[in-house]
């Protein structure tokens, strides 16, 4: 799929609502990620990023780079690319947002919110250790094959929900960077149930 095509196919379909909601009785903590994708030579990418490993939530885990909504956030874009910037160094000028997916709950208490974005290609990072490990990517094509998207049912509050696993090479792509890659995925791709 082409830069363009993906352009074409993201802006017209309607955007589904993400199938990943759950009931909280509590008021859920607002949240945004960059879904950044990059042309590399007509291949796009999307790039990921390692959490750090000494975090209490979530280490070591594969993630988009994004955090909470903060008070001084100017909506929730600017929450997306401030976390970009603050995370792995990518400043807004090499950012085009193209648009947002619809937010989708986690079991931890978070609605986050994806925002779409053609990066350009940048070979290097200014990584906050403090919060990541790693920056890579993966080809756009192994999310949209149907036999990388893996789901394991798990019990919360007496309720099935399903995990999302798309393995990529050594990383283990799950939770919710892998729910919101499927739900992306549905818009593009019509055959991914």
């Amino acid at each position: 799929m082409t830069k363009d095509e993906f352009i074409q196919r993201f802006q017209m379909q309607t955007l589904p609502a993400s199938i990943h909601q759950y009931r909280y009785a509590h008021k859920l903590k607002s949240a945004a990620v960059l879904i950044p994708i990059i042309n590399n030579n007509n291949q796009l990418d999307v790039l990921l990023t390692k959490r750090a490993s000494h975090l209490t939530h979530h280490p070591g885990q594969i993630s988009f780079p994004g955090g909470k909504v903060e008070p001084f956030d100017f909506d929730i874009t600017a929450t997306a690319l401030r976390e970009t910037e603050e995370e792995i160094g990518l400043k807004a000028s090499f950012i085009d947002v193209i648009g947002q997916l619809k937010p989708c709950q986690t079991l931890s208490g978070y609605e986050i919110t994806p925002i779409v974005a053609i990066v350009q290609n940048n070979k290097s990072y200014q990584i906050d250790k403090n919060e990541v490990d790693e920056v890579f990517q993966v080809p756009l094509s192994h999310f949209l094959q149907r036999q990388h998207h893996i789901q394991v049912p798990i019990y919360s509050q007496g309720k099935q929900h399903n995990v999302h696993f798309m393995p990529y090479q050594q990383h283990n792509i799950w939770g919710a960077t892998a729910a919101i890659m499927h739900d992306l995925t549905q818009l593009l791709n019509k055959t991914i149930p």
